[in-house]
């Protein structure tokens, strides 16, 4: 199952959270994790292990459970070997070893391992914390050469003896034949049982039944003196026959005389005179044979199996004379190159010019010191003419350098934007207006930007050394501790605003939009200073307050004006007509002052109801009985052309409410859809159970709850939206002048209000308005 190293959590180890590690040990892991090849880190007092992916092989059955585990847990079979060499790299020194024999049970059993590595000191604030391990498991190509030597022994076997159809060596001590494929075909024998290892008995049943008892006396001699062996027989091939063979070996004995190996060759002595054919052939094998094995064990150690052609990263092996030997696919989807062109280039043929100084020089230190290059940047040349950014890692083994780098072009660019917006960040930071800072949930602030400063008087040092609650006006305590419990929650907090104290002990109002951190134990806030705002938004108010009343006492001064002049214009004439005796006018004269005083008493009552200073006699009522009983006085103040409907809810709340000035609102409001349709129309009476909710209420600006709304809408001429915005101010009228006193809506905003109520109004010109009233629920 594959495990993915971005998501182990350092948190649980010694080593703590990756963000938290420090700069030098940051750069080492990116470098490690980037690179195709082995590598581990072992940092801390406890030699905590840190390694890559290629490096997870190594360990066997042990990974993923070694990541963050001491060192010394983790390889504690081989702890006593390695130790001494963990204490010279801690002292500052490099070390390395070539084919380092180690015996470890990675996989719950022994196994012989060899190893080439090297340990280099890692260093933080100039001491050695830890070290990084460049390593190379050899062990495939220790035995290769072993191999190749058993091989080598054989061919010079053959190349003494003649014609070669076969080469054995003969383990004594374990009585276990190796045999080669021709060895096995000449016996007429399986070629998988000649690689596992047979017997002796296996090997001789294919010998001629005349021929093995002296074959037996002849081995049994050679193993008794040693030496030289030679001797020769039939033997059943594949096809049946039988053929003579020449066998000629060597048996090798031990100090007390016991033999222990014995190799040798089988030769066809049925075709004398291929002899020298063959031998030629062995020479020329023979002369191959480093060449042809160097190579494999270079592709059989770096190419991994699916790593060396799977792996996105350059990998490749560089010779002394800067010419690249070995190249996987990478360099081809990478950079465009073949494998055949990059065998024909030096690698600095294809370094960028500005960069061939810094790369000779970590060329010159790998090869000089045998120290790994880390965080080594250039260019390389594209195929295509372009330049590509690569991140090097570069190890010698011998003479050879060995090579990974990853394909940073695209992070270059990234680093170059980021660059850029942080630089436009910071002359934002500096140089806006808007208060800027990092505080954390501990209540001390962490960053400030100038405004704050500039702002508040306060020195960053006297801002950072108290608690932020200090600098904020007591009366605004509670709102800001509910803000940093949403902000704990994760929540995002805008339009919130408190009163910062400056240094001369002046208030700052201030409105805040905040963000909680990634790591949810600061957040980040930016504010504006709104103090001046609100003393111009209160000037502002207090102004239209006095405009209202102006309007107000002009509107009131100027109907008091026209009612006074009834009532005074009817006593002069009553007094004209008692001089003249004329006495049968005066009930008229009486009549008209007794109607003017009636209006300067519904003026009066409108006014005290649009204060609200009007006494209410609320109760608990049922709209639809109220509604009912005003539906025909309402049809009486309606023209034929006017249709009245009524909707009554069922299961209607109960409301509080004057029933009084409910009925007159609702006349009124019967009375405004009328003048609105003078070609008739139709009014919709509607009542309805209805709960806000937190959000809606603030929308509506009443109380959260239950309410019963009534509902007048008419198929009228309508308003637009100015005159909408405009309906409830005091004397505000679209009527003819003496047909209305403006009071009517505002007497019903009055009323509603003051009943812990509201009231709102919709109208589309051309369609017709409606009228909204909310009235609480009675509990």
């Amino acid at each position: 199952m594959h495990f993915n190293f971005n998501t182990f959590d350092w948190g649980q180890t010694s080593l703590g959270p990756h963000d938290q590690w420090p700069a030098s040990l940051q750069i080492a892991y990116d470098i490690m994790m980037s690179s195709g090849f082995g590598m581990c880190i072992a940092w801390g007092p406890e030699k905590t292990l840190i390694y890559n992916e290629a490096y997870a092989p190594f360990l066997g059955a042990r990974h993923p459970q070694a990541l963050g585990q001491p060192l010394n847990v983790v390889w504690q079979e081989i702890w006593p070997d390695i130790s001494p060499l963990v204490d010279q790299v801690m002292t500052g020194e490099s070390v390395r070893f070539n084919d380092m024999h180690l015996v470890m049970t990675r996989n719950n059993y022994d196994e012989d391992t060899y190893w080439t590595f090297s340990y280099s000191p890692l260093r933080h604030d100039g001491r050695v914390c830890g070290f990084l391990n460049v390593a190379t498991e050899t062990t495939p190509m220790v035995l290769a050469q072993r191999r190749a030597a058993q091989y080598a022994e054989r061919i010079q076997l053959a190349l003494s003896a003649g014609a070669i159809i076969g080469t054995w060596v003969w383990d004594l001590v374990e009585d276990r034949f190796s045999v080669d494929k021709a060895f096995a075909e000449s016996f007429g024998l399986d070629p998988a049982l000649g690689r596992s290892g047979l017997s002796l008995n296996q090997v001789i049943t294919t010998v001629h039944p005349d021929d093995r008892e002296g074959l037996v006396r002849a081995i049994d001699e050679a193993i008794r003196r040693g030496g030289a062996y030679a001797h020769q027989y039939r033997v059943r091939r594949a096809d049946g026959h039988y053929y003579w063979v020449e066998a000629n070996g060597q048996v090798e004995l031990a100090a007390d005389g016991t033999g222990t190996r014995f190799p040798g060759v089988l030769i066809d002595v049925e075709g004398r005179r291929a002899v020298e054919a063959e031998r030629d052939h062995a020479i020329a094998r023979l002369r191959t044979l480093n060449t042809e094995l160097e190579q494999k064990v270079i592709a059989q150690s770096l190419a991994r199996g699916r790593t060396w052609h799977l792996s996105p990263d350059i990998l490749g092996v560089i010779n002394a004379s800067g010419y690249i030997e070995a190249s996987n696919p990478a360099w081809l989807t990478t950079l465009g190159w073949p494998e055949e062109k990059v065998a024909q280039c030096t690698f600095f043929s294809l370094v960028h010019p500005d960069d061939e100084a810094a790369t000779r020089r970590a060329w010159n230190e790998t090869v000089e010191t045998g120290q790994s290059s880390l965080a080594i940047e250039n260019r390389l040349q594209h195929r295509d003419g372009g330049w590509r950014w690569l991140s090097w890692v570069a190890v010698r083994d011998d003479t050879k350098i060995y090579c990974s780098a990853r394909d940073v072009t695209a992070e270059r660019k990234r680093q170059a934007e980021l660059v850029k917006r942080t630089a436009e960040r910071d002359r934002l930071w500096e140089r806006t207006n808007d208060l800027m800072g990092t505080a954390g949930l501990d209540g001390f602030i962490r960053a400030v930007n100038p405004a704050c400063t500039a702002l508040l008087g306060w020195s960053e040092a006297e801002l950072f050394d108290r608690p932020f609650m200090t600098l904020i006006d007591p009366e605004d305590h509670a709102v800001t501790n509910e803000a940093l419990r949403r902000l704990a929650m994760g929540q995002e907090i805008t339009g919130f605003m408190n009163r910062f104290i400056a240094k001369d002990g002046t208030r700052r109002s201030i409105t805040w939009t905040a963000n909680p951190a990634d790591n949810m134990e600061a957040f980040f806030a930016v504010g504006r200073d709104v103090t001046d705002q609100l003393a111009a938004e209160a000037s502002l108010r207090q102004a239209q307050k006095m405009e209202a009343v102006g309007q107000l006492t002009g509107g009131i001064a100027h109907d008091f004006n026209n009612l006074l002049a009834g009532i005074t214009g009817a006593l002069e004439l009553m007094g004209v007509r008692m001089k003249q005796g004329r006495l049968q006018d005066l009930e008229k004269y009486r009549i008209a002052a007794h109607d003017a005083a009636a209006r300067a008493a519904l003026l009066t009552h409108r006014l005290l109801a649009f204060s609200r200073r009007q006494p209410l006699t609320p109760k608990v009522s049922d709209l639809n009985d109220v509604i009912d009983g005003m539906l025909e006085l309402i049809q009486h103040s309606m023209t034929s052309a006017i249709a009245i409907e009524c909707r009554p809810a069922s299961n209607l709340w109960a409301a509080v409410v004057d029933v009084s000035q409910f009925e007159n609102a609702l006349l009124n409001l019967c009375i405004n859809a009328r003048d609105a349709m003078p070609d008739g129309g139709r009014i919709i009476i509607e009542t309805g159970n209805q709960s806000v909710p937190a959000d809606f209420a603030q929308d509506l600006e009443i109380a959260e709850g239950d309410y019963v709304v009534m509902t007048v809408s008419d198929t009228g001429s309508g308003m637009s939206p100015d005159i909408v915005a405009k309906v409830f101010e005091p004397f505000f009228t679209t009527k003819p002048i003496g047909k209305g006193t403006g009071l009517g809506l505002s007497m019903i905003y009055g009323f509603v209000k003051q009943s812990n109520g509201q009231v709102t109004i919709s109208s589309t010109a051309g369609i017709g308005t409606q009228v909204r009233i909310y009235l609480p629920r009675h509990q």
